[in-house]
């Protein structure tokens, strides 16, 4: 035992002896091989803890490491710090000591966990490793981050691996296993890549029943991989290799063990826990740098010039392992590659790191310099290959064209001369470069690049010329990944995207990637117009790509302006594909529907996370990464005031309610009150996450809450804060106070909402929101909350969905389901309306109607993370900010206003408004015909006859009005007890006199519109009758009720012929087929189902796989449907518009309209031009595209 062991032992000794209870302590060195079963049993013969003591001090450094693993074990924490810092420093190469079972079960941990195997020329660092053993030991008591710095080339990826190739660290620290993630520079779509792999390789490990759907966000990778670490490896080691960014690694910011390795040493700052540095030298000494080049060539005594080429490189392992490489093949040229080095000049290249390249670049010429002149060339070739991106060999073979075995053997004579690495803990095999050596072959080749990009994309159409790649190998995931960027780089005509590119990516990676290709690559495609159009695209329609089954993207681009290239091509598509058989439909008239973006603002360099409106309505402050705070005028976007807030990412900003002073809180720590210059500092320990004003100027309060999971309430005439709010066990992420102020909501990752009154500061009560999901045991992270207008409900936002709970009671009332598969952000209550505004994660905002439960509108248009949303004080507009650095303005009246378009007759169109008159108006003109009064409530359905003299109405005040509309005599016809909400002329009847009518009240009726009078009067159904359908033949009609059934009558005998049973909510809608022999019917769940007139037989149920967001199949009700002339073909309304094959029940084609609830369609005679209104008032005229 190291004598400073053994001290220690014997300082401590009699304090040990007194608190120990060796009986415990001893099973665990039994276990660890220290102690012998016969020392145990003669200890327990004798005063124990004394004779342990005794026998400890008689042994070994493993002896006295297994003996402080026992005292952490058995929770004598305090006993185990009197020990740790003599712990014995373990040899480099100690477990070499152990059996050949522990050396088989060190490669078993690393190779399952993906940690890099020994380079081929191996020199090993003793200091280095022990130091780097020695802070990971520091992590045995509890989690923290490990942080091995350096400049690039220096071997921290070597030394990191090595640390960990030690049985005994795994064993005693690491039990869980060592899990390796190569990072490098990465964006936030491929990080969630990177997440998801790690959380797949984590959960093959454990049984199939802890196998998880693939995370459809960052935050929701992060609490998987939190969960996964935590609960099922809580003792495993994390290595991040090759971090860059502090963002990126705050996605791991996990409360668990984590050593990386990274070239900035304060990237560790930003994230939370314990923290050691292992600081890793530029270059190897001069004698590490002779063994290295002595192991390449074999030669007991160097030449002189080996001493001249360490020193030329500087040392860095990387250069002489390249120039090993070249010596051990060419053994005579130590001199010309001295001069290579000694005398090329070569520039000083600056990418996004500062690198000094000088004697990599000339070690990199003399590398390449000496391969065949053809493989010079292929060797070339990788100059088109991205950073940290491995490459199957099959890829490769794609772009040589050159067999796969043959692309292999040039592969290993790359990496045989170490100008390539490969990747053999995966089959295939995956070739890299190390982004010195492609930053070399970029300066190199500078003037060929668009040539090289060119080459990889005839290549690739040239190779699938018959069909993409669609098997999800490594090879298909390439192309998906990378196709876009080489396309991009040599100016490709990005069409291909259009049909192609879009659904595969889309499918397998989802849209974020897509639109993320658009951003990245947008400064390579300024020149074409084209690309913004593509962007624009795959933003507006990115939340309709996550749906399932997958949409036609054709169809989606065929939505695009006319103008646009992305409809251009669309459309020579759909051509093309409508001779096979496909149907395609038109928009003729989308040129007339203006954006529902009112403003769009670009404030900040970088994320955007908080935008708020000013109370009176006429400013906009945003904040964000830029670490500042911008005012801009509502109306146009002026810049009004920018601030340098903080010295770091500005997370909330606030107005107060007279709008005299804004408050800012940050990552820093800090927060701030501008115009009024003061800074609260002291109060809040971790960053400040939102802070927020009263409503009113009676009690002037600013509330501020944080990581350090405090709520703090400031008066702003008081030099620290009023009251410090507590109880929350995790950081609290949002504050509010009600619209009175009487209390203050906070939510937290402890998944609950707290609210305390603010005139006490005590807590009020507690809603578990947690406890509302049962379906999984993951963490329930509570993102914000909002009061509603009265106060009585608060609503909050947590994993996908939306909570709304009674604030007396802590009752649960509503759970909005969102089609969302990402999480929801952010929430904000509307101040004058029932309107609830979402923003979600992968882009989108939604608009719902906490009254009815139903969403009523998409608003699209960002391009990633949606931060934030918030009404503006009078409900009007609705701001978003996001990531994508805009903030975007919207008016919200569209959503409430209404108006619908019935019926065309020749030149007269009748627009109905919700009230109880309407207008004819005469088309195109305009020009006002008539103003007819007489219904007291809203008019539901109007009809002209035949001859276009005689209008007829139905309305909610129960009646049907026969018009003489250019005289304004009327006729009234009355017996339904509740609404009437539509009715039909019966085509067969003497001059068109007779009508049917149906209502709410469960009847049908028949009248003579002549004189008045009713002619029939059945009780159809028990419930209301909801719609009702003549056969064209005249013998038959159908009703629909919702009491879940349809039933057909005779219309001589009005005797019920049929009752239709089956479906599982309302009967909506019926239509039958031309040849009366099917009656199709559409219910509030999505589901159509079509029937056999003749026998009342069930024919096909027509419906998608999975509900959507509105809980339904159908994005809503069934509202509409019609059969083609032919009765091969069936097109349905809901949330959206459905064409059906009608003999196979398989959707052919989707239409998706930019509102929802689609009332009516209607069809031209040959089935080939559509034309209905969405919710926002939106009309569409589709033609079939031939």
């Amino acid at each position: 035992m190291e004598e400073r062991a053994r001290s220690c032992l014997l300082r401590f000794r009699h304090r040990l002896e007194q608190d120990i209870k060796p009986s415990y302590l001893m099973d665990h060195m039994v276990s660890d091989g220290v102690l012998s079963v016969d020392e145990e049993e003669r200890i327990r013969t004798q005063d124990q803890a004394v004779a342990l003591l005794e026998l400890l001090l008689k042994k070994d450094n493993r002896a006295y490491i297994s003996f402080y693993n026992a005292l952490v074990k058995e929770a004598y924490d305090d006993l185990a710090s009197l020990l740790q810092d003599d712990l014995p420093q373990m040899l480099p190469d100690a477990h070499n000591k152990s059996s050949d079972g522990s050396v088989a079960y060190v490669q078993a941990v690393l190779s399952e966990g993906g940690v890099p195997q020994r380079p081929v020329v191996f020199v090993n660092r003793p200091e280095l490793v022990n130091r780097v053993r020695e802070k990971l030991y520091r992590l045995l008591k509890e989690p923290g981050w490990v942080t091995v710095f350096g400049m690039a080339g220096s071997g921290k990826s070597v030394l990191a691996a090595e640390a960990v190739r030690d049985h005994r660290l795994i064993e005693e620290c690491f039990p869980g296993g060592i899990h390796w993630l190569s990072i490098g520079q990465l964006d936030k779509p491929d990080l969630l890549v990177k997440i998801q792999s790690l959380c797949f390789r984590l959960e093959q490990s454990l049984d199939s029943q802890s196998l998880h759907r693939p995370s459809n966000s960052l935050d929701e990778a992060k609490e998987r991989l939190r969960f996964l670490m935590l609960r099922r490896y809580p003792r495993a080691l994390l290595i991040l290799d090759d971090i860059w960014d502090s963002t990126v690694l705050k996605a791991f910011d996990i409360h668990c063990r984590i050593l990386l390795t990274t070239r900035n040493r304060s990237l560790a700052d930003s994230v939370s826990g314990a923290k050691y540095e292992v600081e890793v030298e530029s270059g190897l000494d001069e004698n590490k740098g002779l063994e290295i080049l002595a192991k390449y060539t074999e030669l007991n005594r160097l030449p002189e010039e080996a001493r001249s080429i360490v020193r030329e490189c500087k040392g860095s392992p990387l250069v002489v392992s390249l120039i090993g490489a070249l010596l051990k093949e060419k053994p005579n040229r130590w001199d010309y590659y001295l001069r290579q080095l000694q005398q090329k000049q070569f520039k000083r290249i600056r990418k996004s790191s500062s690198y000094d390249y000088d004697a990599l670049d000339q070690a990199m010429a003399a590398s390449i310099e000496v391969l065949p002149d053809e493989h010079r060339e292929l060797y070339k070739d990788l100059t088109v290959l991205e950073k940290d991106i491995k490459v199957p060999a099959k890829v490769l073979s794609v772009l040589w064209d050159l067999e796969a075995e043959e692309v292999e053997d040039i592969l290993e004579e790359f990496v045989n001369k170490s100008l390539l690495f490969v990747d053999n803990h995966n089959k295939p095999y995956q070739y890299y470069l190390h982004d010195l050596q492609l930053d070399f072959l970029v300066e190199q080749n500078r003037t060929q690049l668009e040539s090289l990009h060119t080459k990889v994309v005839h290549q690739y159409q040239q190779h699938y010329r018959d069909g993409p790649p669609t098997s999800g190998d490594e090879e298909c995931l390439y192309w998906i990944r990378f196709l876009t960027y080489h396309m991009a780089k040599y100016f490709s005509f990005l069409a291909h995207h259009v049909s192609v590119g879009v659904c595969i990516k889309a499918q397998i990676m989802g849209p974020a990637h897509l639109i993320n290709d658009y951003v990245e690559y947008g400064p390579i495609l300024d020149k074409e117009v084209m690309r913004s159009q593509f962007q624009e695209f795959l933003s507006l329609n990115g939340h309709q790509l996550e749906q399932r089954p997958f949409p036609d993207v054709v169809q989606l681009a065929l939505s695009e302006p006319r103008s646009s290239e992305v409809y251009r091509q669309a459309l020579l598509q759909a051509q093309d594909r409508t001779s096979a058989g496909k149907l395609y439909f038109d928009w003729l008239n989308k040129n007339s529907v203006e954006s529902l973006s009112r403003l769009v603002i670009h404030p900040h360099q970088g994320s955007i996370y908080s935008a708020c409106f000013s109370h009176d309505g006429t400013k906009i402050a945003s904040s964000g990464a830029s670490k500042t705070l911008k005012v801009f005028k509502s109306t146009s976007g002026e810049k009004l005031t920018e601030i340098q807030a903080h010295d770091d990412e500005v997370l909330c900003c606030a107005f107060s309610p007279d709008d005299r002073l804004l408050a800012t809180c940050s990552s820093d720590r800090k927060v701030k009150v501008s115009m009024r210059l003061r800074v609260f500092e002291e109060e809040h320990q971790e960053q400040v996450n939102h802070c927020e004003f009263t409503n009113t100027s009676q009690r002037l309060l600013l509330a501020t809450c944080s990581n350090d999971k405090f709520l703090n309430l400031w008066n702003l005439n008081k030099p620290s804060s009023q009251n410090t709010m507590f109880g929350h066990f995790e950081p609290v992420n949002h504050c509010c106070f009600s619209p009175d102020d009487t209390y203050v909501s906070t939510s937290s990752n402890d998944g609950t909402i707290k609210l305390f009154q603010v005139s006490s500061a005590n807590e009020w009560k507690t809603i578990n929101v947690k406890n509302m999901f049962t379906d999984s045991d993951e963490d329930v992270l509570v993102k914000c909350s909002t009061w509603t207008a009265d106060g009585k409900h608060i609503i909050c936002a947590a994993r996908n969905a939306v909570l709304v709970f009674d604030v007396e009671t802590s009752d649960m009332l509503l759970e909005i389901k969102t089609n969302r598969l990402s999480t929801v952000q952010y929430c904000h209550a509307c101040p004058t309306s029932n309107l609830l505004a979402i923003a979600f994660s992968n882009y989108a905002v939604e608009l719902w109607d906490l009254e009815s439960n139903k969403k009523m509108a998409d608003c699209s248009g960002h391009l990633s993370w949606v931060q934030r949303v918030q009404f503006s004080p009078d409900g009007s507009q609705l701001l978003s900010c996001s990531d994508d650095q805009t903030v975007r303005v919207r008016l919200t009246q569209i959503v409430l206003c209404g108006c619908k378009l019935f019926f065309l007759f020749m030149w007269i169109l009748v627009v109905l408004m919700f009230l109880s008159f309407f207008q004819v108006l005469e088309v195109p003109s305009g020009k006002l015909l008539a103003t007819l009064l007489g219904h007291t409530k809203t008019v539901l359905h109007c009809q002209f006859s035949q001859n276009g003299q005689t209008l007829i109405t139905s309305s909610e005040d129960t009646t049907i009005r026969v018009w003489k509309w250019q005289s304004g005599e009327c006729k009234v016809l009355q017996g339904h007890k509740e609404q009437v909400r539509c009715f039909a002329l019966l085509s067969n009847s003497p001059a068109e006199t007779r009508l049917l009518s149906w209502s709410f009240d469960g009847t049908v009726k028949m009248w003579d519109i002549e004189s008045g009078e009713k002619l029939q009067d059945i009780e159809a159904h028990r419930g209301a009758i909801l719609s009702c359908h003549v056969s064209p033949d005249g013998c038959l009609f159908a009703t629909t009720s919702a009491d879940k059934t349809a039933k057909l009558w005779h219309c001589e005998s009005w005797q019920c012929v049929h009752t239709l049973s089956g479906h599982q909510d309302c009967v909506r809608s019926c239509r039958f087929s031309w040849d009366s022999r099917r009656l199709a019917t559409g219910d509030d769940n999505g589901e159509i189902r079509i029937w056999n007139v003749k026998d009342g037989s069930l024919l096909k149920i027509c419906s998608r796989e999975s509900k959507d967001g509105m809980d339904s199949l159908h994005g809503g009700w069934v509202s509409d449907l019609h059969f083609s002339p032919d009765n091969s073909l069936l097109v349905s309304t809901g949330g959206y518009i459905k064409w059906w094959d009608v003999e196979k029940g398989e959707a052919l084609q989707t239409f998706y309209t930019t509102g929802t609830a689609l009332k009516r369609i209607h069809v031209s005679s040959d089935f080939s031009t559509f034309v209905t209104i969405d919710n926002i008032g939106i009309l569409y005229i589709l033609q079939r595209v031939v």
